[in-house]
Order: C-alpha cells, then structure tokens, then sequence
C-alpha cells in the first residue's frame, strides 16, 4: 500500500535542507566549472549523449561536485540510482544492490547506478567484491574520492573504469552559483529583501578555493545571521539585509588551504617549491612554502627538501649553499613554528638568487650508473693499501704494497720530478672516463679553470714520463 505520508515527509526534510544541498545542479548545464569533462565535444559529455556510461572514478578536491555529478548522470540516463558511502556499507549491502540490479536486468528493467562515495575508505579485499559484477555490466559503479584513484583503488578496479578528475571551480563560476542561490525564489533566497555585493561574493569566491558548498554554507550563514534575533525564515523576513565585504569575511573566516598532507598535494606543493627555487623564482618558492605551513606542513620536511636542492641544483656554484641548507635546518629543528618560517623563507630565497650547477649531481650519478651497469674497474695496485697483500711473491707469500716492485704510488705534496704544483702525471682510476664537468656559473667558474689546469699539468707529466 502506497504510503500517503511520504511526500508530506519528504517536503519536512527539504525544508531542513542546507542551502548547498537545495542548490545542487538539476542539469548538466548548471554544472559550475568542469568544463574539461563536461564541455562540448569532451567524452564524458559524449558517453552521456550516446549512453554509454560505463563505471566511473570521479575524483577531486572537496566541492567540487563528485556527488553532484553522478546523481546527473543517472538521471540523464534514466537508469536506477543507489547511493552508499563506504565508510558506512558492508559487503552484505553491495552485495544486495547488486543481485537487485541483476534481478532487474533479467527482467528487462532499467540498469542501477551504484554510487559509492569515499570508495577510498574501503579496503582493496572489500573494492574485490564489485570486481566481476562491473567487468559483466551487472552494476555500473561510479566512485568519488578526494583521493588519487591510482593509489587509493584496486589496480584491477581502475583498469575496469574510466577516469575523471574534477578541478576547483574558478572564482567566476563560484560567484555564478551564488548569484543563482540568491535570485532562486524556489531553492534559494529570491522571496529575500537581500542586497549582496559584488566584493563580498568575489571574497567568497576567493576564500573558499573552488569549493562551491564552502561558499554557499558561507552565504546562507550571513543570510542567516542578518534575521531579527538570529531567527530566519525566508518568506518572513519583514527587513532588508545588507551583506557587504565585512560580513562576508566574518560569515566565512579564515580561509582553509585545500592541501592533502599525505597524498598528491603534498607532493604537488613540494614539487612546485623545488621546481621554483630551480628556475631562480623567489617569489614563487615563498609562497609554495607559505601553502605548505598554512595547511599544516612539516616545516622539517621543507627544510630538509631545500638542503638536498642545496648540493643538487646548486652545488658547487655556491658552495656555501648547502652550509647555509645545514644551519637553516638546524635552526628549524630547534625553534619550531612559527618563527621557522622565517629562516625557510631566508633559505628559500637565498637559493633561488644563487647561481646553479647540478654538475657534482650529474657527475655522482653518472659514476654510479657506471659501477652498476658496466664492468667493475679495479683499484690500480699503486692506489691499494700499501698494508694489504694483493701479490704474491716467489715462495708463495703475500708481498705488501709497498715491498712490491712496479709504479709506487707519488705523494701529491712531494718535490719529486713527477709533481708539479700539487699535481701528479698517475691514474687515478685506471680507465679513460670523466664525470665531474664544472660549469662556468658563479664560484664553480673557478673550479672549472683550476681543473683545466690540472688536467693540462697531468697530461704534460704523462707525457714526460713516457
């Protein structure tokens, strides 16, 4: 028996319903933002004109419409929608969705959409149930997380679905939807006497980094507060409300960093720093790190990224670089925040401004690709130990380095007629090979002369030798 009070309990919890849950796009083309997926001619636009959606991973920063977004595409396509959030379901339900979309389908009934919310939270033996029915087509799973799928999701999963990554709305589309919650006389506040200025939907906009609920919640809490005596109700208000840039700034508060410490931001954000402090941009390594501790970073972990930038990008061009790295570090581990971030803002900016070599780097590297990759090179016998026994003499016993007969080994700071200036005429490593070619920037300018020259004093020393 069809129950009479449903709609009655229904229009009881839609009154409730906060104003980012009203305002959610009824179609595609209220979607904000997205237009990387959702655009003409891009192929989730085309897989929902031809209906041919298959599972799909959604994934992106909070608000920025993962629910949304699959509740759209079930409805664009006339197709059963569940939704569950896996922190909350047990195999036993999927399991039970998943025989009643296979007990609709034998019946010629319509296909279910199974929308699995934070599919990151289930464990990868949990993520195995939903493998077989995906690949059949029994279910058509949609999973949102603001994680990275290729990490946080069975690898056998992924393979079985399509990819789609939501970006932050930019700040006109988010003022866009405000301006649509305010005008709405339906879902928003269009029966309001509400003024709202420009400059505090663009504070909003900014504040809420792309996520749309954020800025909405925003709203509807000054709208709120504006009532007589905290009291709202939006066909009631006998009172005009003014909501300008300071009430903006109070209704939202400080602004929240979308940055995730233990996935891709963390990377993304460190990556960005290294890169900028690289390319001799100060002004973006301060703010890359500013990011960094405002979300709540390791002020360690910065630290000890730019004092391996120090010897890796800039090496012997400044040698008193990775000094500096060294004692900034130190100084981060024995003052903490917040004053740490003024020694990292000095050794950020400090080695942005210095001249750069990564040729120390290129040479280490070069030298260990050669000791894994090729033939070991000995040590040369006038190199070794001169207490080790490498030989072995007439009657058999070891002969010590320096009893043996052969090249001895010169002693650099010697006056013999095989040194010149420091510089001997031996091989030092008993193969034709050079890794180490200094640069001709900053302090390594005089590395690269000296080296010249003694490489110039070694050869005329070999030559004279033979």
């Amino acid at each position: 028996m069809a129950d009479l009070w449903a709609a009655k309990r229904e229009q009881a919890r839609g009154a409730v319903a906060p104003l980012a849950v009203r305002m959610r796009p009824r179609t595609l083309d209220e979607v904000a933002g997205q237009e990387q997926i959702l655009g003409e001619g891009k192929l989730l636009r085309r897989m929902l004109e031809a209906d041919a959606i298959t599972s799909l991973l959604l994934h992106g920063p909070p608000g920025t419409g993962k629910t949304t977004l699959a509740e759209l595409i079930a409805r664009h396509t006339k197709r059963r929608f569940v939704r569950e959030n896996a922190s909350s379901v047990g195999v036993k339900r999927i399991r039970e969705v998943i025989d009643e979309s296979a007990r609709s389908i034998e019946a010629g009934g319509v296909r279910t959409i199974l929308f699995l919310d934070e599919i990151h939270r289930f464990t990868k033996a949990q993520q195995d149930v939903l493998l077989g029915d995906v690949e059949r087509g029994l279910i058509t799973l949609i999973g949102a997380t603001t994680e990275n799928p290729m990490f946080a999701c069975n690898s056998a999963l992924v393979s079985r679905s399509t990819l789609f990554r939501l970006e932050p709305v930019p700040v006109e589309g988010v003022m866009d939807v405000l301006r649509r919650a305010i005008a709405d006389a339906e879902r928003g506040y269009g029966l309001v006497d509400l003024e709202v200025s420009d400059e505090a939907l663009r504070v909003w906009a900014v504040k809420c980094d792309g996520d749309v609920r954020r800025a909405l919640t925003a709203l509807e809490v000054a709208v709120l507060s504006g009532g007589r005596n905290g009291d709202f109700a939006e066909n009631t208000l006998d009172h005009r409300i003014v909501i300008d840039r300071a009430t903006a700034e109070a209704s939202i508060q400080q602004k929240a960093v979308a940055y995730d410490i233990g996935g891709d931001g963390h990377y993304d954000a460190a990556s960005a720093m290294i890169k900028s402090v690289r390319g001799s941009d100060p002004d973006a390594a301060v703010y890359w790190i500013a990011m960094m501790l405002e979300a709540g970073e390791d002020p360690r972990f910065i630290a000890r990224r730019l004092a391996i930038l120090a010897s890796e990008d800039v090496g012997n061009a400044d040698p008193r670089a990775v000094v500096i790295a060294c004692s900034c570090w130190e100084l981060v581990e024995r003052i903490g925040m917040p004053e740490a971030r003024i020694t990292l803002g000095q050794l950020a900016t400090y080695l942005a401004c210095a001249p750069k070599s990564n040729a120390s780097y290129a040479a280490i590297d070069a030298a260990i690709e050669d000791v894994r990759e090729g033939r070991t090179v000995p040590v040369p016998l006038h190199l070794r130990d001169p207490n080790s026994s490498p030989t072995a003499g007439a009657d058999g016993r070891g002969v010590r380095m320096r009893d043996r007969d052969g090249e001895k080994y010169e002693y650099s700071h010697g006056s013999g007629a095989g040194v010149d200036g420091g510089v001997t005429g031996q091989d030092y490593l008993g193969v034709d090979k050079r890794y180490y070619e200094p640069t001709e920037h900053g302090a390594e300018r005089v590395l690269a002369e000296r080296l010249r020259e003694v490489r110039r004093l070694r050869e005329r020393l070999r030559t004279g030798r033979g």
